[in-house]
């Protein structure tokens, strides 16, 4: 298992990206400012690893760029890189100083277009190695598939005593009614009073799991619509990112939800969306 101290891996080279995970990381500037990060006085900062899950087809690209820009702002720091291979084996890059300065953590999948069942034990893989180096709590972040992954997780496994407990967990633009739109069918609404009609087996899964999801954990549900009069990001329907709001409330989770609009809010510029940058800072660390 390789390890590398983080000064060590300042430039991360910028991929061209397809599917999920489109958009830049910016390099670190130099070690230096590394080692003596910006801190933002309007959040509070805390050990706590959050855990970045990148979508279908998604690169170091996919929250590289959020991370480098919440890392600029003094909201967290980049600290730990894990590549888990197809064999579920972990490369492991960078090292957790176990400081106060909410800490990241990228996961990238070396199969990154594999299902999501192969995800989810992955996701519990990475989960129990951070257990292992003495991480008793994170958050975890997913973008698309890696939202339905983690959401997966929670309701295949709940809170196993062999992996950090989950202290807050955000999806964004993920499609928990698989890639059903149900707007012809019921409003927006309707959705967050009753759940999705039709009921797609992915959430019908997540509906049988759902009594072993901690049901004090915060959740966020964040989804996007192309304008004002569409009903999706352009690949994930409202009505689908959206569709466990009532499954999870009904459970007794604490959960919100936001909506953006416009070309930032397509799907694969959810995670470049500064807007979705603040509200994902605003729900972990206010």
């Amino acid at each position: 298992m390789k390890k590398i101290f983080m000064g060590l891996f300042a430039v991360i080279a910028i991929f061209t990206l397809a599917g999920c995970g489109k958009g830049q990381v910016k390099a670190a500037k130099n070690v230096e400012e590394a080692k003596a990060p910006k801190v933002s006085a309007d959040i509070n900062h805390s050990a706590v690893p959050t855990v970045f899950i990148h979508g279908y087809g998604g690169t170091i690209n996919s929250f590289g760029g959020m991370i480098q820009r919440l890392t600029d702002e003094g909201k967290t720091k980049r600290e730990l890189l894990i590549t888990v291979q197809t064999d579920g084996s972990l490369q492991v890059d960078g090292q957790l100083s176990k400081q106060k300065d909410n800490p990241s953590i990228q996961v990238l999948f070396a199969a990154n277009k594999d299902n999501e069942w192969n995800q989810t034990e992955w996701v519990y893989a990475v989960l129990k190695y951070l257990k292992q180096q003495g991480i008793e709590q994170i958050n975890l972040v997913g973008h698309s598939m890696g939202g339905v992954s983690s959401l997966r997780y929670l309701t295949t496994y709940g809170q196993p005593s062999d992996a950090p407990v989950i202290n807050k967990f955000i999806a964004i633009g993920a499609p928990f009614n698989d890639f059903t739109d149900t707007s012809n069918e019921q409003s927006i609404e309707e959705l967050l009073q009753n759940g999705p009609a039709p009921q797609a087996s992915r959430y019908l899964d997540y509906s049988n799991g759902i009594e072993n999801v901690p049901n004090k954990l915060p959740i966020l549900l964040l989804a996007g619509k192309l304008s004002e009069d569409t009903t999706s990001d352009g690949t994930v329907s409202l009505s689908s990112a959206l569709a466990t709001y009532s499954l999870l409330k009904n459970h007794g989770n604490p959960i919100e939800y936001q909506i953006f609009t416009g070309a930032n809010a397509q799907h694969s510029q959810l995670h470049e969306n500064l807007k979705v940058d603040q509200a994902v800072a605003d729900f972990l660390w206010n």
